[in-house]
């Protein structure tokens, strides 16, 4: 993992790369990037994209998922994303873009990749940046949570006016890592299709995002 390709990150989160816990975090996923068994996605110049692709002088929204797509070419380091060729959507990505659909009445994108979306300020986080192929939620607590939420802890406290998706009662939880009288903090059940009909396909957090940020003359999203 190249952490020291973060940029502005770098010297925000310098520190947790010190860690004890990140470096035995690097210890455990060492062997699965070197001897590749089992597989690990995404590859390991890109488990950092999130933040490569999005500065941090430049984040203005926050979407918050779990973990990396577990199917071989799906993956690319951006929450919920998936590479460009990858056909059928994953079902949580279709009903991402079916609640976009009803809210700004955008006709179906091309592909699934959300490059950019990331590349507007859009920081797409998961809260655990590997996972092993097939096996979803298999690096959950190694240390990626407590790396994840010292993102989250850090943006909320050096910046204001930012927009936290919190979707998923996961995702809800981190909550209380954000200070809401500073930050907007919407949230909605999962999009996946076991939560979505409870109110995510309506949830028209699009469009409310956009709101917020041209209300605190900032410029917003090309969703």
């Amino acid at each position: 993992m190249i952490e020291s390709e973060l940029n502005n990150w770098s010297c925000l989160l310098g520190e947790e790369f010190q860690k004890p816990y990140f470096q035995i975090l690097k210890n455990k996923l060492t062997p699965f990037f070197t001897n590749q068994k089992p597989k690990v996605f995404p590859a390991e110049d890109e488990v950092f994209n999130a933040f490569k692709l999005c500065d941090f002088n430049q984040v203005k929204v926050i979407i918050l998922g779990q973990d990396p797509y577990p199917t071989e070419g799906h993956a690319h380091g951006l929450s919920f994303s998936v590479r460009e060729h990858v056909k059928p959507f994953p079902k949580s990505l279709n009903n991402i873009f079916k609640a976009l659909s009803n809210d700004l009445n955008h006709p179906p994108p091309a592909h699934g990749d959300l490059t950019h979306w990331a590349k507007q300020g859009v920081l797409l986080l998961n809260a655990v940046l590997t996972v092993e192929e097939g096996k979803p939620e298999s690096h959950k607590a190694i240390g990626w949570e407590q790396f994840t939420n010292a993102v989250i802890e850090n943006l909320s406290s050096e910046k204001q006016h930012l927009v936290f998706l919190l979707w998923g009662a996961k995702a809800r939880a981190k909550s209380v890592l954000i200070d809401h009288s500073k930050h907007l903090v919407l949230e909605s059940v999962h999009p996946s299709p076991l939560s979505a009909y409870r109110g995510f396909y309506d949830c028209k957090h699009f469009s409310k995002t956009n709101d917020y940020l041209n209300k605190n003359h900032i410029s917003s999203i090309k969703w």
